[in-house]
């Protein structure tokens, strides 16, 4: 048995209006071939869907089967023509991100607030469990959009610049280093650091001073929560490297100092890499353009 969608929608049809004619008139085809649709469908079925000699014309309950399953199939067909249509038209569809880099929640989810106000019917989720695989998975599209600030060269994906920040490096205001005009390696030898739980490849304070040095911290402790980094520093119970948006946030106070790393100071850049295919989508366009306008706040 062969059953198509307009076969669903047809018998609907005369359920609903009583009658070939009408329901003809409401599927846009003639009734004599509505009815030639009808025969040749009773044909796969093996039965009878109408009870003919009825008016208004009734279903049989092989038809009242097929009416349930229109009631249940058609409508999700509807919302999906829907779902597509507004995809194209660029205004719904998904945006799920990877972050490669943990401190981006700082500025991300003031992003995704404004970016929600004008994309409301677009699915946002992050995906903090893709951290270190961030561009396989946008290739494979289980993600939209990752942020990395280690563009590479790879098809079919493009690496948009976001913002430049610079690594900062913090310390409490009683620190011997805090009387320091900018901070080298050596000065972390002697130091507990403390990071985030991230590989030392993806840390800053690594990949732009320690690394290159061939140096290590007296001790490292890896804390998951910004707020908790900054307590600690702020207590003395260590120092840290951090993107100057972080230290600049307000909400975490300023019982500390900040220096610059290396006497000219360092700068990195974030980007968002996106497929090729998306770049024209309007809610990825927006994604970004929210993300530098909150950037030059």
């Amino acid at each position: 048995m062969y059953i198509e969608f307009r076969h669903l929608r047809t018998i609907k049809a005369i359920h609903d209006h009583g009658g070939l004619a009408r329901a003809a008139d409401v599927l846009n085809i003639t009734q004599s071939a509505l009815s030639h649709q009808v025969k040749g469908l009773e044909d796969q079925v093996g039965m009878e869907l109408f009870l003919r000699r009825s008016k208004p014309l009734k279903l049989s309950k092989a038809g009242h089967k097929l009416l349930r399953l229109a009631i249940e199939i058609l409508p999700r067909i509807k919302a999906l023509e829907v779902d597509f249509a507004e995809t194209i038209a660029g205004k719904a569809g998904r945006l799920h991100i990877a972050i490669e880099c943990h401190a981006c929640f700082d500025w991300l989810f003031p992003v995704l607030e404004s970016f929600r106000k004008s994309w409301g019917n677009v699915d946002v989720d992050i995906r903090p469990s893709l951290a270190f695989d961030a561009l396989p998975a946008l290739q494979r599209e289980e993600v939209d959009v990752a942020i990395s600030d280690d563009p590479e060269a790879i098809d079919g994906i493009t690496f948009i610049p976001l913002f430049d920040y610079e690594p900062t490096f913090i310390c409490a205001t009683d620190h011997p280093l805090a009387q320091k005009e900018y901070i080298v390696a050596e000065d972390l030898r002697d130091q507990t650091l403390i990071t985030y739980p991230e590989d030392k490849s993806r840390l800053d304070v690594y990949t732009e001073l320690l690394t290159p040095a061939k140096l290590e911290p007296k001790a490292l402790r890896q804390v998951e929560l910004t707020a908790v980094i900054m307590l600690l520093v702020a207590s003395n119970r260590g120092v840290s490297v951090l993107p100057d948006w972080v230290v600049a946030n307000e909400q975490y106070g300023h019982d500390f100092v900040t220096k610059k790393i290396t006497k000219e100071g360092v700068s990195r850049r974030l980007y968002a890499a996106v497929r090729d295919a998306d770049l024209e989508l309007g809610y990825i366009t927006d994604f970004v353009k929210f993300t530098k306008t909150r950037a030059r706040r």
